[in-house]
């Protein structure tokens, strides 16, 4: 679990009967050469199913996501975190956003999650991203 003191959303996104967030634990990054990995947790919440699944993010995933918002914001499919390594989204737009949680390689499960989206959370998450990079000293 992350503890909420310390952690900032990366992304959210959010109707009035469920949503699908990601919030980065941005102190105390674990160093793996020259690139740091921060603790952070999908979160899905639904009238039908709730859950977490944790994940390690790292300085060039931000970077991947800010070009994945560049993607949805053209219409276009996005991925994330790219890899494999670890628990990763799919994010289709469509009307509604179709949002899949994948919990790979771990127990396999998948959970897709319609999302019918306010006006503005593109720049929402966008600002998400700048905050979190602000937060660990990443611009």
């Amino acid at each position: 679990m992350i503890d909420d003191a310390n952690a900032l959303e990366l992304f959210r996104f959010a109707d009035p009967v469920q949503s699908v967030t990601l919030r980065v634990a941005c102190d105390a990054p674990m160093a793996a050469g020259e690139e740091r990995y921060y603790a952070a947790e999908i979160a899905v919440e639904s009238d039908f199913v709730n859950g977490t699944v944790g994940l390690h993010i790292s300085d060039a995933d931000l970077d991947e996501w800010g070009r994945c918002l560049d993607a949805l914001e053209a219409d276009e499919a996005a991925e994330w975190p790219p890899g494999g390594r670890s628990a990763w989204l799919s994010v289709i737009p469509e009307d509604p956003l179709e949002v899949t949680v994948h919990d790979s390689p771990s127990t396999q499960i998948a959970v897709q999650i319609p999302v019918d989206v306010p006006a503005g959370w593109l720049e929402g998450n966008r600002l998400r991203l700048e905050h979190v990079r602000k937060a660990i000293g990443k611009r």
